[in-house]
């Protein structure tokens, strides 16, 4: 029988909120979990007595730093990114924390594509970053109306760096970033950071776990043997978070983890778990020490109709991307301070979704696919011909005078593609801070008799370089190889040089 109980807030005198108890509690790690009678919000509850300093830093979570995140310019675009916190409870000696209910997209619809066992439940991130649960052979494989196409893991992995850029831009750390904590919802390309009460202020609240298994950096697993407030022991910061978040992208694009090879550092499991997760981690895509290569069995060819993306190279994900999986899992795999930061994950993210084309073959998993710079570019996932001449635009930057420089940043062209201002002019940086008028396209390219062109919708200055003509708003100009154009005249506008892929076909 469910109850309508009542618990007050120790922060706001006089508030309270309503919980309904069935007697069985939703079950977390560390906390049991009610709903509100309108499920607007959970109250859950510690299991376990808090201490004076979390009770502090819960307090400071829904207070000081609700504030700097939300009341603010800004703020309601990380309500989105956050599931975060708002109040703190107390029920004779347990501790609560009121927390918004998931947005409604954040549950399975359907789940299974065999039965509805999941139906309802949070779409956490592992089901959506292991091959198993999309091979058409397993019997738990996700429905295909759940999955979205592999453009959506970008974007959600924009969100995710982007929430986590502003977690660090404040002085904190996530402290157990993984795929439990972040939810995602591929078909709307949405996600959103959940657990924030562990949060970690340097030199203020230290951390209460290590971090979840398959995420916990590895500087964190080879010192835990020590004491815990032995000097040399690494507890998770800014810089594990930063492990985690590139395993966590790795992962949701290539389905398969960067760390979890065919090499045996032990015979014992847990101690090999241990060396090759911790001392002896080591990318299974290294270039040149390849003793950590999975051992693969291929799939029967009945299990999925084209190639498996967990047996695919992560250069696949493109030239910007695959730096930072190196500079991650070579470079800074075991020194920390050396791996890429959050802002620099969400612009290598963005410019690759710039390389993007989408698949000719309407039957392929994926739908989308990043340009490999050859001059027959085909889907890596079906094998499917890119047809026709394919676009390539190569963006400049006025270093000086008349003197223009690539900026290492291409744009690649597809049947009524968008181009945005952040396209045009270098100094409208494409983030979270972009205004309404600046989310509106200012062109766009379409496959029109025969020929590609770009129809101008609002760019007052745009010029075609090669004829030495405008290009008025409300009139298209010919996108043709050679072809240069100014996009902008004002600071910081660009020009792109136009370079055809696929002539010949």
């Amino acid at each position: 029988m469910t109850s309508i109980k009542s618990v007050s807030s120790i922060i706001h005198p006089g508030k309270t909120y309503q919980y309904a108890d069935n007697g069985e509690p939703m079950r977390g790690g560390m906390k049991d979990v009610y709903f509100a009678p309108d499920r607007s919000y959970v109250i859950a509850f510690y299991r376990d007595k808090q201490d004076f300093n979390s009770k502090e830093r819960l307090t400071k979570i829904v207070t000081q730093y609700y504030d700097s995140f939300f009341n603010r310019e800004g703020g309601e675009y990380y309500k989105e990114i956050y599931c975060w916190p708002t109040d703190v409870v107390q029920l004779g000696a347990q501790i609560g924390l009121v927390v918004p209910t998931y947005r409604k997209n954040f549950f399975f619809a359907k789940g299974y594509a065999t039965n509805e066992g999941i139906k309802g439940k949070e779409k956490q991130g592992l089901w959506f970053a292991s091959a198993k649960f999309r091979n058409k052979q397993f019997p738990l494989r996700l429905d295909d109306s759940e999955l979205g196409n592999w453009l959506s893991y970008f974007q959600i992995s924009v969100k995710i760096a982007r929430g986590v850029k502003r977690l660090h831009a404040a002085g904190l750390a996530h402290s157990d970033l993984s795929y439990k904590n972040v939810l995602v919802d591929p078909v709307n390309r949405d996600a959103t950071i959940i657990d924030i009460d562990g949060l970690v202020v340097p030199g203020l609240y230290p951390p209460d776990v290590i971090g979840t298994a398959d995420f916990i950096a590895p500087e964190v697993l080879s010192t835990k043997h020590l004491p815990l407030r032995d000097p040399n022991r690494k507890h998770a910061n800014r810089l594990t978070d930063l492990h985690a978040l590139a395993v966590m992208i790795y992962m949701y694009l290539l389905y398969r983890h960067p760390l979890k090879g065919g090499k045996i550092n032990s015979m014992d499991t847990e101690e090999d778990d241990l060396l090759s997760m911790g001392k002896k981690a080591l990318f299974i895509e290294h270039p040149t020490d390849t003793s950590n290569r999975p051992k693969l069995n291929q799939l029967p060819k009945s299990a999925l109709p084209w190639a498996d993306v967990s047996k695919l190279p992560y250069t696949l994900t493109g030239p910007y991307l695959k730096a930072l999986f190196d500079q991650a899992f070579i470079t800074g795999l075991h020194h920390p301070e050396q791996r890429p930061n959050a802002d620099m994950w969400e612009q290598a993210l963005l410019k690759t979704t710039d390389l993007m084309q989408p698949c000719g073959n309407t039957l392929c998993d994926q739908e989308w696919f990043v340009f490999d710079n050859s001059s027959a570019p085909k889907c890596p996932f079906c094998g499917t011909p890119i047809k026709g001449p394919l676009p390539v635009l190569d963006l400049y930057y006025q270093f000086k005078g008349t003197v223009w420089k690539p900026e290492n940043h291409r744009l690649m062209v597809y049947h009524n593609q968008y181009l945005f201002q952040w396209h045009a002019n270098r100094n409208v940086v494409r983030n979270e801070r972009l205004t309404a008028e600046q989310k509106v396209p200012v062109g766009y390219f379409t496959w029109f008799n025969n020929k590609w062109v770009f129809v101008n919708q609002k760019l007052d200055s745009m010029k075609d370089l090669t004829e030495d003509k405008q290009v008025p708003i409300g009139t298209m100009v010919d996108i043709t190889d050679g072809k240069k154009l100014l996009l902008s005249n004002e600071e910081g506008g660009r020009v792109v040089m136009v370079t055809m892929a696929n002539k010949h076909t």
